[in-house]
């Protein structure tokens, strides 16, 4: 049987930063934020060439180890076979290692460009199957549904497959990013967590997590309530203790504050008229970003203006 036909042109993909769990939401919410990673494939005559710029340009390889190529691997087997050769440039903006959703956003860009680039992509390859397969690809859902559809997402598993939905959140709602220098990896952090929790702290962190919905949806002044864990962020603390810290000094000024995800990147969730006094608050150490919320999630983009040269900008759209 033939393989499939691909596409001579380049497509470009760009995947936005997320931050998952959002306090009481563990392993189920995600939020996209306006931070993006953009990555352009081609497919070439022979051979793979991967070339990097910003994060990860020092450290990560280029062969086909890196997460964009074996995401692509993967998804070019769904769909009926490898091409011949691959070009893969790597636009990276999100940080590695802190919380923010830097490996979904590997993962669904590869998925997404594959199926872009090749011929009859999305009738073998459904939004479906690519959330299907970004979350075993990735171990859980709650990054890569936030970085597929954007918004406010809630996930989860359904007989083994990977479910979700997507909410908008509210408006009115800005997040700010605190990124400490040093990063710290999802398997310590899990490795951190126990394998039992008290029945009360299960019972408060299902009520909190159903406020969350209503508060960042529609009432976003019960934030502070809704986004208090008792599931995952204290038993974290030894590996991040600053960022723990940060966030017990911010609950206790009355701002909605949580783990980014594994961490360490502390997220708070703040207003238009204070992201910018909260985004003086960490001191030095941290990098304070206000960032804005997206709503479109990934997608492929016209080719102009990617790669090198773009690194550099916010990757706000």
């Amino acid at each position: 049987m033939a393989g499939p036909a691909f596409r001579a042109a380049a497509v470009r993909v760009r995947t936005p930063a997320t931050s998952a769990n959002l306090g009481p939401g563990f392993d189920a919410f995600g939020l996209a934020l306006g931070l993006y990673d953009d990555v352009v494939v081609r497919v070439a005559d022979h051979g793979l060439h991967v070339d990097i710029a910003g994060e990860g340009a020092q450290t990560l390889g280029r062969d086909e180890k890196h997460l964009v190529v074996r995401s692509l691997r993967t998804a070019f087997d769904l769909l009926g076979g490898q091409p011949r050769g691959l070009e893969v440039v790597c636009a990276n903006r999100i940080p590695h290692g802190r919380g923010l959703g830097s490996s979904s956003a590997a993962i669904c860009a590869g998925i997404i460009a594959a199926r872009a680039v090749t011929i009859g992509g999305p009738d073998k390859l459904d939004d479906a199957a690519m959330l299907e397969l970004a979350t075993e690809i990735e171990g859980h859902p709650d990054n890569v549904a936030a970085c597929l559809l954007g918004g406010f997402t809630l996930a989860w598993t359904e007989g083994g497959a990977a479910r979700a939905i997507r909410m908008d959140p509210s408006a009115e709602v800005v997040p700010v990013v605190f990124v400490p220098a040093n990063p710290v990896l999802t398997e310590t952090a899990r490795g951190l967590l126990p394998r039992a929790v008290p029945h009360a702290d299960a019972a408060a962190n299902a009520g909190r997590a159903a406020l969350l919905v209503e508060a960042l949806t529609r009432r976003p002044h019960l934030l502070l309530a809704a986004t208090e864990d008792r599931l995952h962020q204290e038993y974290r603390a030894p590996a991040m203790p600053e960022s723990v810290a940060l966030v017990g000094r911010l609950r206790a000024d009355g701002v909605p504050a949580v783990i980014s995800g594994a961490g360490p990147t502390v997220l708070a969730l703040a207003t238009e008229g204070t992201a910018e006094k909260i985004a003086a608050v960490a001191g030095d150490g941290w990098a304070a970003n206000r960032l804005t919320l997206d709503a479109g999630g990934a997608g492929v983009l016209p080719l102009g203006g990617a790669g090198r040269d773009e690194v550099r900008g916010t990757g706000q759209r």
